[in-house]
């Protein structure tokens, strides 16, 4: 989801319960995408690639933190003079312990939203570097990011409150549709692939496209860790195959000189992000000239990693 989205959707829902500073939600709602601001780090200190876009911000436990931070920094007084001449308006904010509750708030509706799209979230970091998704947005959806700014511009102007209203409940009941939309078609997706299912294959996973229509669908075989890969519109019905892939090929070498180099090379850094960020991670393992060359791929694509790597193992 956008920044704007990601400010509106905890402030909407304060401000319609009766909340008196919704602001603070909407602000802790968009602090933990700051997490910009960490990807230095993370290019400086390889090691620590949880500090990147969606890493270690989008935790129940350091998006607290972070919300406590910024909310912290923005309700300084040169920060909020500073910004009152920007925007030319007033705004007072404070940092309390109910004003943290609500950044918080905002931190949870931000981690649910991001949770519905595809890419996932390392939800409980420190404890599990596990991401977690339901595939249902696409990472972000244009139309979405152009009403959400265009609600922010209505509540920025000085208009009757009922149009402020009105532009509020109209941005969610979209927001809602889009989702019930991309939730049908998912299901859609899959009761269609079903029909493909043959053999081994016992497994259907669906991944949304920028396209509410257009779905990625996978075939799984966790026997033999062999996928197919479809793509899916759903406004005309048609499948289209994209193509097999094997978890794991082998040339040339023996198996369990192979398996002892892929586990040497899943231990590099490289390897441990690619892996990170990939939904399925196959990998090809080939042994030329006194060497082992393990290529990771990623047939689904990705936002943050190229779709393959290669470690080379001696």
């Amino acid at each position: 989801m956008d920044l704007f989205t990601h400010f509106l959707i905890p402030f909407i829902i304060l401000f319609f319960i009766g909340c008196k500073r919704p602001i603070e939600g909407g602000l802790g709602g968009t602090s933990v995408d700051f997490d910009i601001f960490l990807i230095f780090i993370g290019f400086l200190i390889p090691e620590f690639f949880i500090l990147t876009h969606r890493g270690i911000t989008h935790t129940f436990i350091f998006g607290f933190i972070t919300a406590v931070f910024f909310l912290y920094i923005v309700t300084r007084r040169p920060v909020q003079e500073f910004v009152a001449k920007i925007i030319k308006k007033d705004y007072k904010l404070i940092f309390t312990w109910k004003t943290v509750l609500l950044a918080y708030f905002g931190v949870l509706t931000h981690l649910f939203l991001d949770f519905l799209t595809t890419g996932g979230i390392p939800l409980f970091y420190p404890f599990s570097m596990e991401r977690f998704s339901a595939h249902l947005y696409y990472y972000t959806d244009g139309i979405t990011t152009i009403v959400a700014l265009a609600v922010m511009i209505i509540l920025y102007l000085k208009i009757n409150l009922k149009y402020k209203k009105m532009a509020m409940i109209l941005f969610v009941i979209m927001l809602v549709s889009f989702g019930g939309i991309r939730g049908y078609e998912k299901i859609n997706t899959a009761h269609a692939l079903e029909d493909n299912l043959e053999g081994n294959f016992t497994e259907v996973a669906t991944y949304p496209t920028p396209d509410m229509f257009v779905w990625q669908g996978v075939l799984i075989n966790p026997q033999n860790q062999k996928y197919q890969l479809y793509t899916y519109n759903g406004l005309n019905g048609q499948k289209t195959f994209q193509g097999n892939y094997t978890g794991l090929t082998i040339e040339n070498g023996s198996y369990s000189s192979a398996i002892s180099a892929i586990e040497k090379a899943n231990a590099t850094l490289d390897a441990r992000r690619f892996i990170w960020y990939s939904y399925y991670t196959c990998i090809d393992a080939k042994y030329e000239n006194n060497q082992w060359k393990i290529t990771y791929f990623n047939f689904l694509g990705g936002h943050y990693t190229p779709t393959n790597l290669t470690v080379y193992v001696y």
